[in-house]
């Protein structure tokens, strides 16, 4: 979570934090959790609207908790409906199953999500980093640099009209 946000910001891009809850969260670094970020803003007061892309969480317990939530998935399609950047990383792609935007698109996973993606419809690749009209996704850790380079460069494109329904 760390990564996509500083990188983000150094490329001029005006990064809030959404989360269920206010207060402060922390995302998962290696093998324990990383430093606490504060939230900018509940999922409740945030409009899809406002924002020109949506980058999903990675790691196991963010996307595993994030997929039953009704309010989460909504918001996610909102950014998928208007043709806007949606970037996932690690197990985020979990969000892209659930909510069906897998279904037809090109894209990566960490590698033990593989079948869920394949079994979402997603048309799965191992690369570094896979970009889908405005759908851009990375496999782990690793490949944080090459995600955000592509996240920056989809954002700068703007909203993705030829996107066709898969």
């Amino acid at each position: 979570m760390e990564v996509p946000l500083k990188k983000l910001r150094e490329a001029g891009a005006e990064v809030e934090v959404v989360s269920l809850e206010s207060g402060n969260i922390k995302g998962w670094n290696h093998k324990d959790w990383g430093r606490e970020v504060p939230v900018d803003k509940t999922l409740d007061q945030a409009r899809a609207d406002d924002y020109d892309a949506i980058v999903l969480p990675g790691g196991v317990i963010n996307p595993d908790l994030l997929r039953v939530e009704t309010k989460a998935l909504e918001f996610i399609k909102a950014f998928w409906s208007a043709k806007k950047v949606v970037g996932a990383i690690c197990h985020a792609p979990w969000l892209l199953a659930e909510t069906g935007i897998a279904r037809g698109r090109r894209l990566t996973s960490y590698k033990s999500i593989k079948t869920d993606v394949i079994n979402a419809g997603g048309l799965w690749e191992d690369s570094e980093v896979v970009a889908d009209q405005g759908l851009v996704t990375s496999r782990n850790p690793g490949d944080l640099d090459a995600f955000c380079d592509k996240l920056a460069e989809e954002i700068r494109e703007g909203l993705h009209e030829e996107r066709a329904a898969p």
